[in-house]
């Protein structure tokens, strides 16, 4: 089994827009009159899920008929999202064909389908043609990404000069290996975490400019306790991401929290801009 495969079947296997679609009717909502709000809950699949897509998103500097680029897109919801908000267009690429696959399905359901185009594919070797994107960003991908150094390249390259590139991530801490199983890996395998510092350099040799970078682990450690929370009281909502963590999500959840406290990960808002 080849790496890429692996990590694609740790994020998910199946018809995982079946597993929504049927959570989605147990929990009351009409998958004929959904919207992109609704779905919030389970499509923004990644730290903190939407608050944290808003919270980027303002600091991004979109346009109106702006075209983006979402790298690691997931279920597709970060990319509804900005899509509706600001009126761009948003091409996603994701390496789990089960996630792609939901995500188109569901930009249809919401009738978005013309807004946000999502292919199967690998964020360190992009189909797109150079100097395509006005900006591009990636949310919690990274970590299971081996070649750094040619996923910034390839977000480069399909940059127009000028453009902005954002990610998020859970770097590496100080005090040693992470706890397991967290979201992107369950025993370690598939992981590949850098120091923030690290990261920076890399996306500076990769010719990216202007970098800013916000620690973000105190929003996480309250956003996985409020979780914890609401588990060990019983009031965990039907529709919410722990449908796609599966049986592991209170370990996960609980190690994700204690990981930053700890200081073994570091999680990160980065921005930054292609040269013009």
């Amino acid at each position: 089994m080849t790496d890429a495969t692996s990590i694609s079947d740790h994020w998910a296997k199946g018809d995982v827009y079946a597993r929504i679609l049927d959570t989605m009717k147990r929990a009351g909502l009409d998958p004929d009159t959904v919207t992109v709000e609704q779905l919030a809950p389970v499509d923004h699949f990644h730290a903190r899920g939407f608050p944290a897509t808003v919270e980027l998103a303002d600091a991004l500097p979109v346009s109106q008929g702006d075209r983006l680029v979402d790298i690691g897109c997931g279920l597709g919801g970060p990319a509804r999202y900005l899509a509706r908000r600001f009126g761009c267009e948003v091409d996603g690429i994701d390496i789990t064909a089960p996630f792609v696959e939901a995500a188109n399905k569901l930009s249809e359901l919401v009738g978005m389908q013309d807004d946000v185009r999502c292919v199967h594919g690998d964020g360190q070797k992009l189909p797109f043609k150079d100097a395509t994107f006005d900006g591009g960003y990636t949310q919690h991908v990274t970590m299971n990404v081996p070649d750094r150094a040619a996923f910034f390249a390839e977000a480069f390259r399909v940059l127009k000069p000028g453009a902005f590139f954002a990610l998020t991530e859970h770097g590496l801490g100080e005090t040693g290996a992470p706890h397991h199983p967290v979201p992107w890996s369950e025993d370690g395998s598939g992981a590949y975490l850098m120091r923030p510092a690290d990261t920076v350099a890399a996306l500076e040799r990769a010719g990216f400019a202007g970098i800013e970078v916000t620690d973000t682990g105190a929003k996480y450690v309250e956003g996985y306790k409020r979780a914890m929370e609401m588990a060990r009281k019983g009031e965990t909502p039907v529709f919410g991401v722990h449908i796609l963590l599966g049986p592991q999500a209170p370990q996960i959840v609980q190690n994700a929290a204690r990981n930053i406290e700890e200081r073994r990960t570091h999680p990160v808002q980065i921005i930054c801009v292609k040269p013009g």
